[in-house]
């Protein structure tokens, strides 16, 4: 009971963050982990193990596929190169930097040190576009970083895969070798086949509850099936969540759809909490079973650990643009200049995936404490040194506004126009002819450049659905109309309502 307690506490305390995180123009995450660290200080004491298997496929793989079905396939072939420069040079490099000071510094066995080194090394996406949506950025920025957040957690998670089995299984290398040149081809292929069965599974549940279900426990099945078999689950959840984002929307309803992403959204949210809130009161008993030399020596060593995945990620990103920046140049194109270079090298904050890796590793692991804490530092130290400080950097640099989005977006909707048109010009009935002059109206307000969802009137169709909401409560109250006639014409508004204003929507995980 107590550990429901204080969970429903953090969340309570994470939605009152969120309202400050979204005033102040600061990233969520930031806020979320000092909420994290400030309950696990409560009086009272509290210790949950959480099995290391466990902890992998409950946090990491909703946060996988969330940031999977979100990056399009054909972007890996458009953004190739810095793909590899940032999701997988960077992370090898902060690996190897990080695990080098673990053995030095922190007297880590080599695996060990790598383990650390490869939960650490992948910056998280979800704090860096929580700030970056706020602003008219350059949108192949945005794709590139979200892209190294969803390749970087894959390679960095096989790194960690290899060093905790070396450990934990005592396969012989040649063995262990063999495992882990199946395990990446082999989940990719698992993922996709997965998906492939999943989206045609999903079209015979499609307009019930059960469909929003099949959407969670498909991905932990194929989160289980690929470690079952010994393959990459990371990849394998990478394949089914592109897999998926190309086959599924197609063919779900537009209820079913809105209903899915909104259900994923929280369960993401609230898993983010709960990460927090188990390293925190983690953390906690780490630090109260050190002496004081030993945690003064686990407190410069964390403190090491967060220069060096700071650093690292600065040296390379300045690096690669200076070599980028040359070979444009000598091609007489523009390469990416100082402020792209300073946005992306800053934008390292790391987040759920450290948390969850840390927590996943086994009671007993050479160095687990010493491990935890270092990761709950990086965390904590990127989330408020980066975090804080993102929105302000990109002010200062005076970052020209991209506005290519609205311009495709606009294309767009004129060529779905062009087709509606084409097909009711010749259509009989004056239904027909009626609603071609509206689809008309439509497209000479997106050729002018105007937004076609807000049609003309929009503010007196919003008063007009304020009085029928107004009379209907008013009857409800009277008793004149019964709930479940309420609830049916209350439905019908809402969906009036979402239609007139498609555009207009909560934030939820932006503040």
């Amino acid at each position: 009971m107590l550990l429901f307690e204080t969970t429903l506490l953090l969340l309570l305390i994470a939605l009152a963050l969120l309202q400050v995180a979204r005033y102040l123009s600061i990233p969520y995450p930031t806020l979320l982990a000092a909420a994290g660290i400030g309950v696990a200080a409560l009086p009272w004491h509290l210790r949950i193990e959480i099995e290391p298997r466990l902890a992998m496929a409950l946090f990491i793989a909703p946060a996988i596929l969330d940031a999977a079905f979100d990056f399009p396939p054909r972007a890996l072939r458009r953004y190739w190169l810095s793909l590899i420069a940032l999701a997988g040079v960077a992370v090898v490099l902060t690996t190897a930097a990080v695990a080098w000071l673990a053995v030095e510094w922190g007297a880590l066995p080599l695996a060990a040190a790598i383990a650390l080194g490869a939960i650490v090394s992948p910056p998280d996406a979800a704090a860096a576009t929580a700030m970056l949506n706020r602003f008219p950025l350059p949108r192949a920025w945005v794709t590139v970083l979200k892209g190294e957040s969803l390749l970087n957690d894959a390679i960095a998670l096989l790194i960690y895969g290899a060093a905790v089995g070396a450990i934990a299984s005592q396969l012989p290398p040649g063995r262990l070798a063999l495992e882990l040149s199946l395990a990446a081809p082999g989940g990719l292929l698992l993922g996709y086949a997965l998906a492939r069965i999943g989206v045609a599974v999903s079209g015979y549940l499609m307009g019930t509850l059960g469909n929003v279900v099949f959407s969670f426990v498909a991905i932990w099945v194929a989160w289980i099936l690929a470690d079952r078999l010994h393959l990459s689950a990371i990849l394998a959840v990478v394949a089914y969540g592109m897999t998926a984002a190309h086959y599924a929307p197609y063919r779900t309803p537009a209820r079913d759809r809105v209903r899915i992403y909104a259900v994923w959204e929280v369960v993401v949210f609230v898993l983010n909490v709960l990460a927090f809130l188990l390293v925190g009161f983690e953390a906690r008993h780490i630090v109260t079973s050190l002496g004081g030399e030993e945690l003064w020596h686990a407190a410069r060593f964390a403190g090491g650990v967060v220069a060096t995945v700071v650093v690292v990620r600065i040296a390379w990103v300045a690096l690669y643009y200076r070599l980028l920046r040359s070979y444009y140049t000598a091609r007489g194109r523009p390469g990416p200049g100082f402020a792209q270079t300073a946005v992306v090298s800053w934008c390292g904050m790391r987040g759920l995936v450290t948390l969850a890796t840390a927590l996943a590793l086994p009671q007993g692991f050479p160095g687990r404490d010493l491990i935890v804490l270092a990761a709950l530092a990086v965390v904590l130290g990127t989330l408020v040194l980066q975090g804080l400080t993102l929105g302000p950097l990109i002010r200062a640099l005076h970052i020209p506004a991209d506005n290519s989005a609205q311009g495709e977006l606009r294309a767009t909707l004129v060529s779905l126009l062009d087709a509606v048109i084409a097909d009711l010009r010749d259509a009989p009935g004056e239904d027909a002819q009626a609603l071609l002059r509206v689809y008309q109206e439509k497209r000479e307000r997106a050729g002018s450049g105007g937004n076609v969802h807000e049609a003309p009137g929009l503010p007196l169709r919003r008063r007009a659905l304020a009085v029928q909401r107004e009379k209907l409560h008013r009857l409800r109250m009277q008793g004149q109309v019964d709930d479940d006639i309420y609830h049916e014409i209350e439905a019908a508004l809402d969906r009036v309502e979402l239609g007139i204003a498609p555009n207009e929507r909560a934030e939820l995980l932006e503040g």
